[in-house]
């Protein structure tokens, strides 16, 4: 819980803390430690200063644990230190969750991934960085592409270790790897090796890898309608092509939330998930194995967004946040689309993809009625046929898109 959002006194500074101890803090910051009645901060950036004349609290592991013992103090003079700058991949979101702004103030240093790019001239705005000390290695994988410039930041030695057999693992082994521990402090080290090759056994915290990526893994499209491939499916899967025709007709903004009704292999729901990264996605799939399959998939994909509901529908939609748009990729009956209709918000975008004669019928009928786009998908592939070619179809698809 905040706050008093009348609260105007500010108690609490959070300062950024590098490698380097009392030599880099700003006056600001040395100004705010000498006032301090408290500092809080982890067992490594209470070891960086100089003995304090105040009460110090180790703050805990897991960190969440320390945030009643911070709000406790409230109304006191208080110094939390945070790694570099707070709000880049640091604790100060986390913080923030509990605070108003009007009660504290933040003194930042440079981040770990500014003194990396330093190091190496690489252009920051340019670069991938990541906070990958509490996230799987799969968030890289929509970035893996030859050429590409990372910056990670990982939760130990042992962790570097993991990361170069993921980029083998993946096809990126000759992926040159710089790995820099205690990056900006007099125990300053900086390695340079490759995936394929590493064999470093002594890697000290705290530490992070910059990663030029190579090799001949195949690296995610930016459009949506990706390989089948990259998905693990039954056959239950929305197809490449009629995929893209349908996240075109979803037409995914950010910070928007989907309903994938139907999820089959979460085809679509990943790729709604993969086109930004503040948009929220719920796949409902009764059946339980596909469900896990989802999951499976958004975990490969790097997708760390998506609900998976496992569930018939209409009923498993109850208690879901409100959407921006809704997929109906199976299913289709007059009872789905009056629930999914009646729960809608104005403004919501609502498409829906038949095989069936039947289902093709009931599109047609809420076409007429509710107005929207009415679109058959005819699509054939050339095969063999003997020995020259010929033309297979598919089943025709009818999709129906439409805003409430």
């Amino acid at each position: 819980m905040k706050g008093d959002p009348l609260l105007t006194e500010c108690w609490l500074t959070i300062v950024g803390l590098g490698e380097d101890g009392p030599d880099g803090l700003s006056l600001a910051s040395r100004k705010a430690l000498e006032q301090a009645e408290t500092v809080m901060g982890a067992a490594r950036h209470l070891s960086l200063l100089p003995e304090l004349a105040c009460e110090t609290v180790t703050w805990p592991i897991p960190f969440a644990e320390g945030i009643p013992k911070l709000l406790a103090r409230r109304g006191r003079k208080t110094v939390v230190l945070a790694s570099g700058d707070p709000f880049w991949h640091g604790a100060g979101g986390a913080l923030m969750a509990h605070l108003d702004p009007a009660e504290c103030r933040v003194l930042p240093a440079p981040s770990t991934m500014s003194l990396a790019a330093a190091k190496l001239g690489w252009p920051l705005e340019k670069t991938i960085t990541l906070g990958l000390h509490a996230a799987p290695f799969s968030s890289l994988r929509r970035h893996a592409a030859a050429g590409q410039n990372a910056i990670v930041t990982l939760r130990d030695g042992t962790a570097v270790g993991d990361l170069a057999n993921w980029l083998v693992d993946h096809g990126f082994g000759a992926s040159e790897m710089h790995v820099m521990e205690a990056i900006g402090g007099p125990r300053e080290r900086v390695r340079q090796t490759t995936a394929e090759s590493y064999d470093l056994t002594d890697v000290a915290h705290p530490v992070c890898v910059s990663l030029v990526f190579h090799g001949s893994g195949l690296p995610l499209p930016t459009t949506s309608g990706i390989d089948d491939e990259f998905f693990e499916h039954d056959g239950q899967i929305t197809k490449r092509p009629v995929r893209a025709l349908t996240l075109s007709a979803l037409a995914p903004r950010p910070g928007e939330r989907l309903w994938d009704i139907g999820g089959g292999s979460g085809s679509i729901a990943i790729e709604w998930l993969l086109s930004h990264s503040t948009t929220q996605a719920v796949s409902v799939e009764a059946n339980a194995a596909r469900a896990a399959r989802i999951t499976g998939n958004a975990t490969n994909l790097g997708v760390d967004r998506l609900r998976v509901v496992t569930g018939t529908a209409p009923a498993a939609l109850n208690n879901l946040l409100t959407p921006d748009a809704v997929f109906i990729g199976g299913g289709i009956t007059s009872q789905m689309l009056e629930a999914v209709w009646t729960q809608m918000p104005d403004g919501a975008r609502l498409v829906a993809n038949a095989v069936t004669l039947e289902a093709e019928v009931l599109l047609a009928d809420w076409h007429a009625e509710k107005g929207g786009d009415l679109l058959r998908i005819e699509l054939a592939h050339a095969n063999a046929l003997g020995r020259k070619r010929g033309w297979k179809s598919s089943y025709p698809i009818v999709q129906w898109s439409v805003s409430k």
